[in-house]
């Protein structure tokens, strides 16, 4: 909890107008006489304010409703929790006014309250205290105004610098100042009335330090290094030196000038020093690093733009010389002699060394060296001592005394950095030695020739056979006399050789199915050991070829073969690898099952068996020999159940066979049999029945029934009908039939029940369709009816000897074109079938016939006259 001690410090009584405007400055109150530390400021009246240093404002437009208005000021130091009050009151002017009391209005003729900004010199030299300005107020024709002043340099850092005269406004410097430490200061005037009316705005007043050249200008860095590359034309940018003047900006004082004073080594100049920027440039067109590795520069900076009463201040720069590639290496022998024992290797031989006056280290200096010409075998090499820089040769596959005593090489050398030709001078070409190397005879022992030997060794061959010969030779006498060869053991034992021969067999049969023996190859060391006891080593490699091991096989052998005989798909296996694999030809071996079986290829594995015609039902055991690409041959039985089936599961492994040229009936064939008979019999009987009710009376001309065949797909229009070729038959019942007799033959409509036909014909005359249904057709409807057997009995013999010529021929023999194809002929009638008409009965209406498509009207048009 803070607690405050609150005292009431002092009253203040402003005089002002009745009305204040907004933002109108009522008075000072001097706060540090009543607080010195005051924290925290604040009005209990909200149309106040007041500043740090007293002064008092309107927030707002008020209006003294009444003659006096009163507020508090509240000070609080939070440290010292001390709190106090200013009691602050307002009094209409007029009422308080003493003095001028004809001046009822306030006149403002001339304002001297906002001189121009004030200037001080710099380090000025008194003598103090210095009147610098003078500020007055106007009211102070009506009113005793004394002036007061605050902010830096008064009652603020640097303190005590100036003052203000209470009662003239003059304000006066009280010692030198320093304008880079204070370049201007800002204090704020105030005129006041005795009694603590403030008639002016208070006026901030700015007092401006005029500069003077006090600093010396300064070179950022203590000393400056640039490099530049040797041989650099004139014109490149070395570098820049920058200097700072801390005197005022944009003025004499810090229009800084660059030049060089001196340069070591005492040489033909070789930089330039621009004087506004300070830029080093290449002056001299040959700069060369070995002969001047550096430059340094004594360089000036000096203000006021450079005349001799500015001030100035020296610098250093440094400015280094980069290397090029510009000296080419050169050998220090040109030529040089060496020895080296025959069949010695990775042993040093010779040590060869350049001269290179690049610098040392850089890639300009560092040697490569390259055999130009002698080394065709690739038996030396040569390469770089970093350390040294010299050029180290070595044997790196040995040497033949017997065929070349001595070799010579020729090596060049360059740098690893490119050359660059130097301004001036011509173009150098690659420096070279020449070295011999003489090689020394040594007593060496056999070598065998070729060093490694690849045997190739086809699986399961026998144990001991010959797979070649590996032997050596003494490179004294070119020849295997007295070299004997062994094995040392701790080696895959596959093979031996002949210590007298050389001659290579294996000890085991070779099989790439074997543990040790799967990666298919081994190599085994062989030692050749000459009189001397001098040895030699070789290798021979024993690869494993693939061979034919496996006979072909039929994975598959059990089958079921349905009544639809679909071929049976036969796939053969073989695990040799090609060329010993596909592809597999098939063959039936037994004589007796070709003769009915036939085996037809797919492709390479694969082949289809089938019957080769109406073969009886049952199982075969077929045995098909499969024989791969290199010759074996594999034989399977494959097992075939021939059933009469749909699907294979409905076999269930019982045999649906034909053995010994009898046919075995299964249950439902025999059942099937019965049925059939029962069917039969039962036809039998019906139509011994109907054919006894009675006989047709109708008399038909037997026709051949070829003349009754109608060509139903043409697509021509019909004939024109003839009055006289329509007849009617001749019946009991006019109602049962008609016939239309055309030439020679006869046919006939027997209409069932009461419906009517598309033309009713009576007597030779004709009846349209409108006439039947006007009723003029009852004339030829009767009761009376065709029995069920008369019609049976006339049409079943005529149709079945109909039929049966129908599927013959002019020759009497079996016709295979007699079923006849339909064109499609157009969408149907929405009447539906010409059939329905004779099913209407006779209350039906045919009023549907009226409406009848185009395509009806047209074939009654043709079949009926008109």
């Amino acid at each position: 909890v803070l607690s405050l001690c609150c005292e009431a410090c002092k009253k203040v009584i402003f005089h002002v107008p009745s009305e204040l405007e907004a933002d109108t400055l009522v008075g000072r109150v001097d706060l540090k006489e009543c607080l010195q530390s005051a924290e925290f400021i604040s009005s209990n009246d909200g149309n106040f304010k007041i500043l740090e240093d007293g002064s008092v404002y309107t927030t707002s437009a008020l209006s003294l409703s009444a003659e006096k208005k009163t507020f508090t000021i509240l000070l609080k130091d939070i440290q010292e929790q001390v709190e106090k009050k200013i009691h602050v009151s307002l009094v209409e002017e007029e009422k308080k006014r003493t003095r001028h009391a004809r001046d009822t209005v306030l006149k403002r003729t001339k304002r001297r309250w906002g001189p121009i900004p004030s200037v001080m010199i710099e380090n000025s030299l008194g003598p103090f205290p210095l009147q610098i300005q003078q500020v007055q107020s106007d009211t102070a024709q009506n009113y005793t105004i004394y002036y007061s002043a605050s902010g830096p340099g008064i009652d603020q850092d640097p303190k005590g610098l100036f003052y203000i005269e209470r009662e003239t406004g003059n304000i006066f410097a009280t010692r030198a100042v320093d304008r880079e430490q204070y370049p201007s200061f800002q204090i704020i005037c105030f005129a006041t009335t005795p009694d603590g009316y403030s008639p002016e705005v208070p006026l901030v007043h700015t007092i401006r330090i005029e500069d003077d050249n006090d600093n010396a200008p300064y070179f950022t860095q203590d000393l400056f290094e640039f490099c530049v590359p040797e041989n650099s034309k004139p014109g490149v940018v070395v570098g820049k030196v920058i200097a700072e003047d801390r005197d005022e900006p944009y003025t004499l004082h810090t229009t800084l000038k660059y030049r060089i004073v001196s340069q070591n080594p005492p040489i033909t100049p070789a930089f330039s020093l621009h004087g506004d920027t300070g830029v080093i440039s290449v002056l001299l067109p040959q700069l060369d690093r070995e002969l001047v590795p550096s430059y340094t520069l004594l360089v000036e900076v000096r203000d006021m733009a450079g005349q001799p009463f500015g001030l100035c201040t020296t610098g250093t720069v440094v400015v280094k010389i980069e290397d090029t590639n510009d000296n080419a290496p050169s050998f220090k022998q040109i030529q040089y002699e060496t020895r080296v024992e025959e069949n010695r290797v990775s042993v040093e031989i010779l040590r060869v060394s350049v001269v290179d006056l690049d610098e040392p280290g850089s890639p300009g200096s560092g040697a490569v060296y390259e055999i130009i010409r002698g080394n065709d075998d690739q038996a030396f090499e040569i390469t770089t001592d970093k350390n040294t820089n010299e050029g180290i040769l070595c044997v790196v596959k040995g040497l033949d005394y017997e065929s070349a005593k001595q070799r010579v090489l020729v090596i060049g050398v360059n740098n690893e950095a490119p050359y660059l030709l130097a301004p001036h001078s011509q173009q150098l070409s690659q420096s070279t030695c020449s070295v011999t190397v003489h090689v020394l005879d040594v007593d060496e022992g056999p070598v065998f020739k070729p060093c490694l030997l690849r045997l190739d060794v086809k699986e399961c061959e026998d144990i001991g056979t010959a797979i070649g010969r590996y032997v050596a030779e003494d490179p004294e006498t070119g020849n295997s006399e007295g070299i004997r060869y062994r094995i040392p053991p701790g080696q895959c034992n596959w093979i031996n050789i002949d210590d007298k021969s050389g001659e290579v067999r294996t000890v085991k049969v070779l099989d790439r199915d074997i543990g040790e023996m799967r990666r298919g190859q081994c190599n085994i060391t062989v030692l050749a050991i000459d009189r001397n006891g001098k040895t030699g080593t070789g290798t021979i490699q024993v690869c494993i070829v693939p061979g034919n091991k496996n006979f072909p096989r039929i994975a598959q052998t059990d089958y079921i073969m349905c009544r639809d005989r679909e071929p049976i798909c036969l796939t053969a296996q073989d695990d040799d690898e090609a060329p010993y694999s596909t592809p597999f030809v098939y063959r039936i071996t037994d004589r007796n099952l070709a003769s009915m079986w036939k085996i037809n290829p797919q492709n390479d594995n694969s082949a289809y068996l089938s019957p080769k015609g109406d073969i009886p039902f049952g199982i075969y055991d077929i045995p098909v020999s499969v024989m791969d690409n290199g010759g074996k041959v594999g034989e399977t039985t494959v097992r075939v159940n021939l059933c009469d089936c749909v699907t294979p599961t409905e076999c269930d492994g019982r045999a649906r066979q034909l053995s010994g040229g009898n046919v075995t009936l299964g249950l439902w064939g025999i059942l099937a049999m019965i049925l059939g008979s029962l069917l039969l019999l039962l036809i039998l009987i019906t139509i011994c029945g109907c054919c006894g009710r009675g006989v047709m009376h109708r008399q038909v001309t037997d026709d051949c029934a070829n003349h009754n065949l109608i060509i139903s797909n043409t697509e021509a229009p019909g004939e024109e009908v003839m009055d006289h070729n329509i007849i009617p038959l001749q019946s009991t019942c006019d109602q049962g039939g008609y016939g239309v007799k055309t030439g020679d033959q006869q046919t006939f409509e027997v209409v069932k029940g009461r419906g009517h036909t598309l033309e009713s014909v009576k007597g030779g005359g004709h009846q349209t369709l409108g006439s039947v249904k006007e009723g003029g057709g009852q004339a030829m409807m009767d009761t009376c009816r065709y029995s069920y057997s008369e019609w049976h009995n006339f049409t079943h013999p005529r149709l079945g000897e109909k039929v049966h010529l129908c599927r013959q021929d002019e020759e009497q023999k079996h016709s295979e074109d007699y079923l006849l194809s339909y064109n499609y002929e157009g969408k149907g009638s929405l009447a539906g079938s010409v059939g329905c008409c004779s099913d209407q009965h006779e209350e039906e209406a045919l009023d549907f016939l009226d409406q009848l498509e185009p395509k009806f009207r047209t074939l009654a048009e043709t079949c009926i006259k008109r």
